[in-house]
């Protein structure tokens, strides 16, 4: 079933799928571009189609590729994989030999997905490559007629069902599956399973399972985050869902050395090495969708502690119409990212949602007509038609490096994922003095700040002046749950530090919060959305920034240009019923505000 290996374009030209002007005018394309992905240049030049892309990677890495809408689907192969496996991954049992079955993916090294089918199915899984359309098509097709779940024999926690309860009881599957992976745990601790070292009892079925279904109820409970923490008598699993750490569940101590083994393994770090942090990576398909899963390890006292972070790759193209800003917010942004040159600039804590604004920014900007280059630490959203540098500061790639170079690839439009020294923020600078549209980060807690904080870093103020065009500071608050809530009054005089201008302090104002109830795990939100600060620079500010004036000189200047603070923009959506004051207060009130 497998083909001999060929380079991609190799195979592309022997097939007859292009020319060998085609290849030549595509390389070209990917050199000015820093494009590596050829195969991608040339489906967007229209030379091939994705399916014979497709075809040609999946030999080059030595799988071979199914055309579904051709081959015959053995009823045995299907038979083999209940539905909701093939649901979850996204993956068509193709045919049976013996003890092997060939399964169609996308990604044929979606580790998940092959221990999944292979502990559904006891076969030994042999992935070949299909299109993820086709893969949906024959699903539907093949699966026809079948219930979602009776009679199937699979292990249930791999499709766990939410939480009943704020995301932290766990499922009846969960508890199930700890039972038995407690229970082989058990057997080997008696010396009854021959030689069971940690490793190998990180590859046995109950272990592989949880391991599986806790990513799983993760993304399910639409978790931003997984922490599997050793505690000194067991290990406590919670999800951060909707900015705040939720327990989901609580494991058996005896499981630790196993299940951080599993997730170490699937993430590809190093299981033998305990004492340092590591970072890997998990790709996982749930539902139709990808995500990514970027895994931190560190030694703790108790063991090491796992936090996964979730990037769900359909997020990257969030438009700024869907950010959350009030009208006015979202129509000076676009006029500023509009120039063909200076420097836009967000701030605030980590996780609070700078990276997809600046994505979203470059979504609205990416056209034919424009250039655009990245450098990110880590790229955590691969941007169709951006060409995307990540910092490997053991190669010398550093923020810096790249950006000199940047200036020699004939850019529009740059974007610094964090601006950290004075040597990257006079890089970026100088790209912006010279025609360019530059995006970038800063750690400051409003827009004002960001001025100060440059200058710190060493940055002339006259330079500030003279590239920064805007500034936006922002925060994640969760929204109240819109299915689930309730109207309550309260006096004018209770909103004052918000911002409201209060003309009769004991006039009632109507606002709304959440109820409690399952669709929201009992705590009255669901969702996130932003909270914004936008500072555009004008003739006024860029004089006090070169004066170096007063933080409170500049955020005066700034107001009377029409910037509404945090807590302003947040008391807009509070009498919107969109959020509540109290999570703006956590959100956005610091001491001393």
């Amino acid at each position: 079933m497998a083909l001999p290996r060929l380079p991609m374009d190799q195979f592309l030209l022997q097939r007859g799928y292009i020319t060998q002007d085609q290849l030549d005018e595509a390389k070209q394309v990917a050199k000015q571009t820093s494009n590596p992905d050829l195969g991608k240049v040339i489906l967007n030049l229209g030379f091939a189609g994705e399916r014979e892309i497709l075809h040609a990677q999946a030999q080059e890495a030595g799988h071979p590729f199914v055309d579904l809408d051709r081959v015959t689907v053995e009823p045995a192969a299907i038979s083999a994989v209940p539905e909701r496996i093939a649901k979850m991954h996204s993956v068509v049992p193709v045919k049976k030999e013996g003890s092997n079955l060939w399964v169609a993916m996308s990604n044929p090294n979606n580790l998940q997905a092959i221990d999944d089918v292979r502990l559904a199915s006891g076969l030994m899984v042999k992935p070949a490559v299909a299109l993820g359309a086709a893969i949906e098509d024959a699903i539907r097709k093949y699966y026809a007629g079948q219930s979602a779940g009776g009679g199937e024999e699979a292990p249930a926690a791999a499709a766990a069902a939410p939480a009943a309860a704020g995301g932290s009881k766990m499922t009846s599957d969960m508890r199930a599956l700890m039972a038995q992976a407690q229970t082989v745990r058990d057997v080997a601790d008696r010396g009854i399973k021959e030689d069971a070292s940690d490793e190998e009892m990180a590859e046995q079925a109950p272990i592989i399972r949880l391991a599986n279904a806790v990513i799983q109820q993760a993304i399910v409970d639409r978790a931003s985050d997984i922490h599997v923490e050793p505690q000194e008598r067991a290990v406590r699993v919670r999800y951060r869902i909707d900015g705040v750490l939720m327990e989901a569940m609580t494991v058996p101590k005896n499981l630790q050395a196993p299940l951080v083994s599993r997730l170490k393994i699937m993430s590809e770090m190093n299981i033998a090495e305990r004492r340092i942090p590591q970072d890997g990576r998990i790709e996982v398909r749930n539902q139709g969708k990808d995500f990514d899963l970027r895994v931190s390890s560190i030694p703790t006292p108790f063991g090491e502690k796992i936090v996964m972070r979730i990037l769900d790759k359909g997020n990257a193209m969030v438009g700024l119409a869907k950010l959350g800003m009030l009208p006015d917010v979202q129509a000076r942004i676009e006029e500023l990212v509009s120039q063909p040159n200076g420097m836009f600039l967000c701030t605030g804590p980590t996780g609070s949602g700078k990276t997809t604004t600046q994505y979203s920014v470059l979504n609205k900007l990416n056209t034919m007509e424009v250039n655009i280059i990245t450098i990110e630490d880590p790229v955590e959203y691969q941007l169709s038609g951006i060409a995307q540098v990540q910092v490997n500061r053991k190669a010398g790639l550093t923020f810096a490096t790249a950006l000199r170079a940047f200036l020699r690839q004939d850019p529009d439009i740059i974007l610094v994922g964090e601006m950290r020294d004075l040597e990257t923020a006079e890089i970026a600078i100088e790209a912006s003095l010279t025609g360019h549209l530059v995006l970038s980060t800063l750690h400051t807690n409003d827009a004002p700040s960001a001025t100060l904080r440059m200058v710190d870093m060493g940055v002339e103020p006259y330079l500030i002046s003279a590239t920064v065009i805007g500034i936006l500071a922002q925060r994640l608050g969760r929204k109240i749950d819109p299915e689930n809530k309730e109207p309550y009054v309260v006096k004018e005089i209770d909103l004052r530090r918000f911002g409201l201008e209060v003309k009769d302090a004991d006039a009632d104002v109507t606002l709304y919060r959440g109820v409690p109830s399952e669709n929201n795990r009992h705590t009255g939100y669901r969702g996130r959305m932003g909270i914004h600060e936008l500072m555009c620079m004008n003739e006024e500010i860029a004089e006090l920034v070169v004066r170096r004036a007063p933080l409170a000189d500049i955020k005066a200047a700034a107001k009377a240009n029409g910037m509404k603070e945090l807590r302003e923009d947040g008391l807009a959506k509070v009498l919107a019923g969109v959020t509540t004051p109290e999570e703006v207060m956590r959100v956005v009130f610091t001491a001393g505000f």
